[in-house]
């Protein structure tokens, strides 16, 4: 059995950057003395996922990939030889985006995903989307996994979890800023299902506007190889309070079972699905604020 075992920073934000910084900071050491390979944090947590209204604010929130909050925590990887998955208003142009940076175990910054299903009907229309989706050998004390991203409402597309499949991902880390119902908590099960992969998701705890905690991780193994009975996928769903909440991936099994299960890219048509990749949009789906 070789555990992978992921932290999920559920966390309120403080009033500033400072703040999170500090708050963050001591979040990974906490993480670390629970025995965690890998840390999370909830969706753009720089600012405790705050957009304002006025472009000159939104930008002076913002901070570079590569700036002094940024490499705190990858510094801070290293010296706790853990992978922590740092999320902030990321410093872009024309407009910030809302990003993920992945730090391994010795503090180098393996992936920088930007998100890029933006919330366009509400505030993030503000943002940047990201460009592409894109996986990364993450060097963990488990050893490498293959790790991809999709952040909050990335979700609700079948797509990005498919793709991150396709790219090798064998686990995805998707920060979350919304209530975490049944619903949202199903799209997770059937994406870890569907792709024979864990999702990881770490969500802001009830007292952040909007949010109710419910982080978790879904491991992906249904048929668990040598049994008959299918099994829950979900390892672990926080309540609603702040707190720090582990979960424990067994990576052996989970290979074993890509190896030799039906689902993922097995058996499927690519040539059948062109339709996917059309750019016509019919009624009823036809949105005026829509960014194609």
């Amino acid at each position: 059995m070789n555990l992978l075992r992921i932290a999920l920073l559920q966390l309120l934000p403080g009033a500033d950057t400072d703040e999170n910084l500090r708050r963050g900071l001591e979040a990974c050491r906490e993480a670390k003395r629970m025995g965690a390979d890998i840390a999370l944090f909830p969706e753009m947590w720089s600012n405790g996922y705050r957009i304002p209204a006025h472009i000159a604010e939104l930008r002076a929130m913002a901070l570079p990939p590569d700036g002094p909050f940024a490499a705190a925590f990858g510094s801070l990887a290293a010296e706790l030889r853990m992978a922590v998955g740092l999320t902030l208003l990321e410093r872009f142009d024309p407009l910030p985006r809302n990003t993920l940076l992945l730090f391994d175990r010795h503090g180098r910054r393996v992936l920088t995903y930007a998100k890029l299903h933006t919330c366009d009907f509400g505030e993030e229309r503000l943002l940047t989307p990201g460009e592409n989706f894109a996986v990364a050998d993450l060097d963990t004390a488990a050893g490498n996994v293959r790790v991809g991203a999709m952040i909050c409402y990335d979700r609700e597309f079948p797509e990005s979890a498919r793709i991150l499949m396709l790219k090798g991902a064998e686990l995805i880390l998707a920060p979350n800023a919304c209530p975490m119902e049944i619903n949202r908590l199903s799209q997770l099960r059937a994406r870890a299902f569907e792709n024979m992969l864990a999702i990881a998701t770490c969500n802001y705890p009830a007292g952040q506007p909007d949010c109710n905690g419910h982080s978790s991780v879904f491991d992906g193994v249904v048929y668990p190889p040598g049994e008959q009975a299918s099994r829950d996928t979900c390892v672990l769903e926080a309540g609603e309070e702040a707190g720090i909440f582990l979960a424990s991936i067994d990576l052996d099994r989970l290979r074993e079972y890509r190896r030799t299960e039906v689902h993922g890219n097995a058996y499927r048509r690519p040539r059948k699905y062109g339709l996917l990749a059309d750019e016509a949009v019919s009624p009823p789906f036809l949105r005026e604020d829509a960014r194609r």
